[in-house]
């Protein structure tokens, strides 16, 4: 699966504001942190609103705050969202006609590393990227 820029950063905002303990994000601050193009953050945060993952609030003192709880919100939904549900079923090598009638040479070793790879997107949530990086940081501060 070969993710696109778009997805990639999506990922990199949800997973920042995760791993934070900051209840508002100002797009300028995300910005200044993620180092984002500026009107393509702002292209994603209004898409990340839109898809339901986090939510806006305008104002002086606006910015985004995650639209409901992080252990509702898995990468695999990210990515479909992103990239369409289709996206977990592509070829490994980025071939567009890789099917079953017309493998590519690593098809059938990709489908059980698909399988692992889809289910652990699908069993970890933003709660759990966020509690792995506060006990990283607990360990580390040691």
């Amino acid at each position: 699966m070969i993710l696109s820029k778009t997805t990639e950063y999506a990922l990199s905002i949800l997973g920042f504001m995760a791993t934070r303990n900051r209840e508002l994000y100002p797009a300028e601050y995300l910005y200044a942190q993620l180092k984002i193009p500026r009107q393509y953050l702002r292209r994603l945060l209004t898409d990340l609103t839109k898809k339901g993952f986090i939510a806006s609030t305008r104002g002086r003192n606006g910015g985004f705050v995650f639209a409901r709880d992080l252990s509702t919100i898995n990468f695999s939904q990210v990515i479909d969202a992103m990239e369409g549900p289709e996206a977990m079923n592509t070829c490994l090598l980025g071939f567009a006609a890789c099917i079953a009638d017309h493998p590519c040479a690593m098809h059938d070793l990709w489908l059980e590393a698909r399988a692992k790879m889809v289910e652990t997107l699908t069993k970890t949530s933003l709660a759990d990227l966020r509690e792995k990086y506060l006990k990283d940081q607990v360990t580390n501060d040691k």
